[in-house]
């Protein structure tokens, strides 16, 4: 969906289309939810503090979420992928991937059958959306991106590698604004540059993360459509209401987040081995720290040690601290390894072509 939170702000009230709106809270410690495209033009981005939204476009109008109205529109939306086929893997509320291979309509071109589930959006629900199509889950998700907004984008198999080639390292699913940056100072800028390296090198580089990169510069993912999906994590962060450095001030805030985070896992009846820490600095720098135990961690006692413990491996004293987070992962109490990656089956479909619209 394009712009999903935004848009369905602004199909609601007549009074904020066409206008730079966020979803979110406007105040000193507020972050951008979702940006209208129009906010978007200024450089208003989701995950954005407020004041810097403000600062690139004064005009902007904040309004608060609601939740349950976006839940509803997805559930619709939803609806309408099951009229195509089962096989849906949503991967949030306004995203998902459809394998049409064997569609309950028939219909012959995934195109076709893409074209008609955004006219039905736009018809039904008073909404936009993207669609992306190819082969495989990484370059359909690239492919939905490609056009935004309205977007229509097929990736055909024969043309795959030349798009790729020239497609921006930034571009690549997975690939967030610190592994760029760590891949530039590398030389690679797009997907040719990144299909130069060796699968040893990237692995060298970039951990086992290094395999995927190393099979989607060559167009390849093994992953299929799962429709059914296993939390892998359970998480909860704070954004203080200023920034603090001192080491009380950031154990008593630790305590609250694993103290939610105590809440959240007996909640979801979670059981997993790995504890992560994330710190969000002052100026937005970002870090994590993990670590995994043999036993599992639900209770505030067992969290709240480790938490501080990974908290000695971090400088706040020069770097006042923004946010605190906490999450619980790793379900199956080992590490996860690339043998099911490399085992899925990937169906086929036809295609018209190399088409963007």
């Amino acid at each position: 969906m394009d712009a999903f939170y935004a848009s369905v702000e602004q199909r609601d009230n007549p009074e904020l289309r066409g206008k730079a709106i966020a979803v979110g809270h406007g105040e000193a410690r507020g972050v951008v939810a979702a940006a209208s495209y129009e906010a978007r033009k200024f450089g208003v981005r989701s995950a954005m503090s407020s004041q810097k939204a403000l600062r690139l476009c004064p005009e902007l109008i904040f309004v608060h979420g609601r939740m349950e109205v976006y839940k509803e529109a997805s559930l619709k939306i939803h609806q309408i992928f099951s009229d195509y086929t089962d096989i849906i893997e949503p991967l949030s509320l306004d995203e998902a991937f459809l394998d049409v291979t064997h569609n309950k309509k028939n219909i012959p071109l995934a195109i076709d059958i893409a074209k008609e589930i955004k006219q039905r959006i736009r018809e039904e629900l008073n909404l936009v959306a993207s669609a992306g199509i190819s082969y495989n889950k990484f370059l359909a998700k690239v492919a939905s991106d490609y056009r935004k907004p309205d977007g229509l984008c097929t990736i055909h198999p024969s043309q795959a590698l030349a798009f790729i080639d020239a497609l921006p390292i930034e571009s690549f699913w997975g690939v967030g604004p610190v592994t760029a940056k760590k891949m530039h100072t590398l030389g690679i800028h797009n997907g040719l540059h990144l299909r130069m390296w060796s699968k040893e090198g990237l692995v060298r580089a970039f951990g086992k993360s290094g395999y995927i990169y190393y099979d989607f510069a060559r167009g390849i993912d093994l992953r299929a459509v799962e429709t059914s999906r296993i939390r892998k994590s359970v998480g909860c962060e704070h954004t203080l209401e200023k920034d603090i450095s001192s080491q009380s001030s950031i154990i008593i805030e630790l305590y609250h987040v694993a103290k939610e985070l105590e809440g959240r896992l007996h909640r979801k009846a979670f059981l997993g081995n790995t504890l992560t820490l994330k710190i969000k600095f002052h100026d937005f720098v970002q870090i994590t720290r993990s670590i995994t135990q043999a036993k599992q961690l639900r209770s505030l006692d067992v969290i709240l040690p480790l938490a501080k413990q990974l908290l000695k491996e971090v400088d706040f004293e020069t770097n006042p601290v923004r946010l605190i987070g906490l999450s619980v992962s790793n379900p199956r109490g080992g590490e996860e390894t690339l043998t099911q990656y490399e085992e899925w089956e990937q169906l086929t479909l036809p295609f018209e072509g190399w088409d963007s619209e």
